[in-house]
């Protein structure tokens, strides 16, 4: 089985991760969606709000699995049977920090590699900072994000009307 991680904070998820997510599970058996955990890093979306996003937004995904993930990444995919992390690039600017990052797990672990997936051009502007600013600030997010996670961020933003 060709099994791939991608892992992220989604912190929250964004369409575009749902397009890498989509464009990835057409290559691998099964995703596995490494939901990050970090108790140093504080997001807006608890580990637990960020996963029932995610469910939420890849219900039809049936070769899509939402799961946690702490530690060395190169622990974690190679404790999941996986062989590859997907990562996906917007600009060049990510390239250069995911670039470093693949040659690290690389020399910690040549057995996993990385495959950069290009954001389709619709999404290479959206991040999940940017949404959570636009957020903030009332602005309309719909277009960026699925419908649960815009109004879980007006949720918490106490914003009651659809912007």
């Amino acid at each position: 089985m060709r099994r791939a991680v991608y892992p992220g904070s989604f912190d929250p998820v964004t369409n575009g991760h749902l397009d890498v997510i989509k464009r990835a599970s057409r290559l691998f058996d099964e995703v596995l969606v490494a939901v990050a955990v970090n108790d140093a890093k504080v997001g807006m979306f608890s580990y637990e709000e960020r996963v029932a996003l995610l469910e939420e937004a890849l219900v039809g995904f049936d070769n899509v699995k939402v799961t946690r993930f702490e530690g060395l990444l190169v622990d974690f995919v190679m404790a999941q049977n996986a062989q590859t992390v997907v990562r996906g690039l917007r600009a060049i600017s990510d390239f250069e920090y995911e670039f470093q990052m693949a040659l690290m797990n690389r020399k910690l672990n040549p057995q996993v590699e990385t495959l950069f997936l290009m954001a389709s051009e619709e999404y290479t502007y959206l991040s999940s900072r940017m949404i959570k600013e636009i957020a903030r600030l009332g602005g309309e997010i719909d277009r960026f994000v699925p419908n649960s996670v815009a109004s879980a961020l007006r949720e918490k933003f106490g914003i009651t009307t659809g912007a």
